[in-house]
């Protein structure tokens, strides 16, 4: 059955405000290679550590166990929640539990990529995240590595293996950027290709195979551009689909000259509040 009409709340206890993060654009051919450090796109849930809490983007708490973060620095750090290549459903839905599962809990790892509260370049903060956490104070959080790559050759076979290996993509800093949140050209995204966000707006029934559940999904985009996802849904996500109102995440190849991604897709949700997340399993 459907679910719709389903009221939003927050997820776990509120933070005081969302966390003030550097986010990524996507690479558009930059040769400058030399310039940046490459690591691995997890397909993780984003998170930051502020030195006693983990908060979601969104500014909420994750219910970790105290375990899990008995061992965490003192100091902030930037990162995702990560089960795995391929497990983004299981730890999207394992960390916005209100009542933690311990068993899904160890085997997540909060794998670390930035130092936000340090004022160096991405340079001067990996050398200091390399001496705080290699070796590692606990074995729920890991550095992501960081490597270089010569030229864009190097970067697009690099690109290869990892999406061969189940991978995503893989992610670009620039050594002489400082961290500043919002939307920077010193960290960029590498993919197959695009994706971005869209809430849904609504639920249209199917037909034929799917009658009775899911046809497509309304959504519409920050910018206002409305179109449907009638794709990439499994069984279950045809039978119980994202809430009304809730974000998720498309993949397309381009756009058509009124804004509509073409060849759009559903790819997975992104945020459910922490209350939703236990009916919508």
């Amino acid at each position: 059955m459907i679910l719709i009409g389903l009221l939003l709340c927050g997820a776990g206890a509120a933070h005081a405000e969302p966390p003030a993060l550097l986010l990524a654009t996507d690479y558009a051919g930059e040769t400058a290679l030399e310039a940046f450090w490459v690591s691995e796109k997890l397909d993780g849930v984003r998170a930051r550590w502020d030195g006693a809490q983990l908060v979601s983007r969104q500014g909420n708490v994750f219910n970790a166990p105290a375990w899990f973060t008995h061992d965490f620095p003192d100091v902030p750090l930037d990162g995702e929640l990560w089960l795995g290549r391929g497990r983004f459903a299981e730890v999207s839905g394992a960390v916005r539990r209100q009542q933690p599962d311990t068993a899904q809990w160890r085997d997540i790892r909060f794998m670390v990529f930035d130092l936000p509260d340090h004022p160096g370049t991405f340079d001067a903060r990996l050398a200091a995240l390399r001496a705080r956490l290699q070796p590692s104070p606990s074995p729920y959080i890991a550095l992501i590595e960081q490597f270089r790559v010569a030229d864009r050759a190097a970067l697009l076979a690099r690109l290869d293996t990892v999406v061969a290996r189940g991978g995503e993509g893989l992610m670009l800093h620039h050594g002489s950027a400082r961290y500043q949140p919002g939307r920077s050209d010193a960290l960029l995204k590498l993919k197959p290709y695009q994706d971005a966000e869209a809430v849904v707006i609504g639920h249209l029934p199917g037909k034929g195979r799917h009658a009775g559940r899911l046809g497509a999904l309304q959504v519409e985009t920050a910018e206002g551009i409305r179109f449907r996802l009638g794709t990439g849904f499994s069984d279950h996500e045809r039978d119980v689909p994202p809430p009304l109102g809730s974000v998720v995440t498309y993949r397309y190849h381009g756009v058509t000259r009124d804004g509509v991604p073409r060849f759009a897709s559903f790819l997975r949700l992104r945020h459910l509040p922490a209350a939703m997340a236990e009916e919508y399993e």
